[in-house]
Order: C-alpha cells, then structure tokens, then sequence
C-alpha cells in the first residue's frame, strides 16, 4: 500500500469529494492561490477553479457566515480555518447558526458544511494559539466533532464529513501535516462515531485521540518492554462518542488512562470518566487517571512548554499507578 502525507490524505478527500459533487466547494485564508497555509489544497484551484477554490479575506465571522448560509441553497461547504483559535472569531456562526439551524427551522434547513483546520498546540505559537477547542464544540448539541490521528482515518473520516448532512467540526494538527501513512488509492470512507482498537491488551486501557495519540503509542511500546499489555483505543471522533468501545475494553482490563492534549477542567477526558464510572463502576480495579496539559495558557518558552504537554513518560507513570 502506498504512504502519503497527512496533508495528501486531507488534499484527496476533498479533491474526490469535490469531483463526486459539484455543490462542495472549499473557502478559506490561503486556500487557492497560495495552495493552503499548509498546502493541504495544493492543486484544487487549478483543477476546480475559483468558484469553487475560494480565497477570503482575514474575517472568520464573514466567511463562516457564508458557508452557513449557502448551505440553505443547496451547497455543501467545507470551510478551513488557518488554526481552530482563529475560529473564535467565527463561533458565533458555528454556535448560534450551523448547530441549531436544523432545528430551529423544523427540519426545513440541514447544514451539510465542514470547518476544518488545525487545534491544540504547534511549537513555540504560545497563549493565543495553542489552544484545543474538541470540549468547547463537543459541548454544543448539533455539532459533530472528528479529530483524526493518522492520514488514514483523516482521509476516510473527512468524506464521511462531507457527506454528512449535520454541521462537522473536524480538528487537525499543524504538527501531523507532514506525517506519512498507508492509504488505499481506491474508494474507502470511514464511519463517524466508531473509535478504533489500535492495539489489544489485557492489563489497562489506554484511550487517547488526536497529534497526542502518538504518545499513547510511545507508551504503549515502552510498556511492552516491561509485559504490561495496554488496551489502546483511538475515539477519532469526540461527538458522538464511542463509550462502548471503552465500557468493553474497561470490562476487560479493570484499569483506565486517557491522554488528552486539553487543559484539566471540563474536557473529554473528564466526560469519559464520568461515563465509565457510572456504567462500569464495579469493574474498575483502581481510580481513573486523566493527563492533560497544566491548567494555565501555553508557555512560549521551549522548555516551559515540554512541562505543560503531556508526553509518553506521564502516560507510563499513570499506567503504573493504575496496576500498584
């Protein structure tokens, strides 16, 4: 099997999305002439030209408006935005109109549109620019939330968004856009809502989702060395949430890590836990551990950063504590 890019992966579901329907089309900052901030678009505007490659100006509000409402005549969007805290200009259209507008119209209005583009933490970006945002749109009803791992489930997992006929937020990493993997040239689309069991072990449960996932696996590895076999499950997709992967894999192991790349109150790995102990009480052998990042904005210096990322030695160490 051939091995591409993240950023290939994330280029050809569009690409064949786009070829498959004539009511996709992509807008965003940089996304046409300049190939993408991250040339995940690279070559869209000279095979499908500029109605449908569309460079916007420096106004989030603006053009996920646009998205929104062009969806109520026909279109399906996919609307990139240079990182997800540039988005916060724009939540209010995700928020007060693409989640609700379904309902709020009796049905009348689906909002088939995508907004990707990258979340969390890239390097020395600091404060204002690495923040993870899955809780925040994982919180709202209306919105469906992927956050792939691998240029394999972010091939798949985007053209199931693009089909999708309900608003998607689908979260990337500046940071996995030069990641390669295996992805079949041929026709595959994954289905949202269905994590994946990356690996199967019998001592503890390891659930994680996004750039971070890679730690998970470093762990995992680590662990091995030592015969400490790791359940290590994969969400891929945040809302819905596949809880029963987890209850199963629980039921099986007893013990139950989650590595998120989010601050500590009020996130995934916080509703995870919550689930898992009212349904799976009586099979825990111990407390569950979440790692997340510390509980203050992103440092911009180097070495202050590496503290504040959770990282593959916490993961072990929680692992560890789980089995005393």
């Amino acid at each position: 099997m051939r091995t591409i890019q993240f950023r290939e992966a994330i280029c050809e579901a569009m690409s064949e999305e786009m070829r498959r329907d004539e009511s996709i089309y992509l807008m965003g900052e940089e996304v046409a002439e300049y190939n993408g901030a991250y040339k995940a678009s690279k070559g869209m505007l000279d095979e499908f030209g500029e109605k449908r490659v569309i460079d916007t100006p420096i106004s989030e509000l603006g053009f996920a408006g646009i998205g929104v409402g062009s969806t109520m005549t026909g279109n399906r969007p996919i609307i990139e935005f240079m990182t997800f805290n540039f988005a916060l200009v724009g939540i209010d259209q995700i928020i007060n109109n693409a989640a609700k507008i379904r309902q709020m119209s009796g049905g009348q209005f689906p909002c088939p549109i995508v907004f990707r583009g990258p979340t969390a933490s890239a390097g020395q970006l600091a404060a204002t620019h690495s923040q993870a945002f899955e809780s925040w749109y994982a919180n709202c009803p209306g919105l469906k939330v992927i956050v792939p791992s691998n240029p394999y489930d972010a091939k798949g997992l985007l053209k199931a968004a693009i089909r999708d006929d309900d608003p998607v937020i689908f979260m990337e990493s500046e940071q996995m856009y030069g990641d390669k993997g295996e992805v079949p040239e041929g026709e595959y689309v994954l289905p949202i809502g269905v994590a994946d069991v990356r690996r199967q072990g019998t001592d503890v449960t390891i659930v994680s989702f996004g750039k971070i996932f890679k730690e998970a696996i470093a762990a995992a590895d680590i662990l091995a060395q030592e015969n400490i076999s790791c359940d290590l499950i994969d969400l891929r997709t945040v809302r819905p949430l596949d809880i029963n992967t987890i209850i199963e894999s629980v039921k099986k192991t007893n013990r139950l890590v989650i590595l998120e790349e989010a601050w500590p109150f009020g996130n995934v790995s916080t509703e995870i836990t919550y689930q898992v102990q009212q349904q799976a009480f009586d099979f825990l052998d111990a407390p569950i551990i979440k790692i997340n990042t510390a509980d203050t904005p992103a440092p911009y210096s180097p070495v202050l950063l590496a503290e504040w990322l959770p990282n593959r030695d916490d993961v072990v160490k929680a692992v560890k504590k789980v089995l005393l």
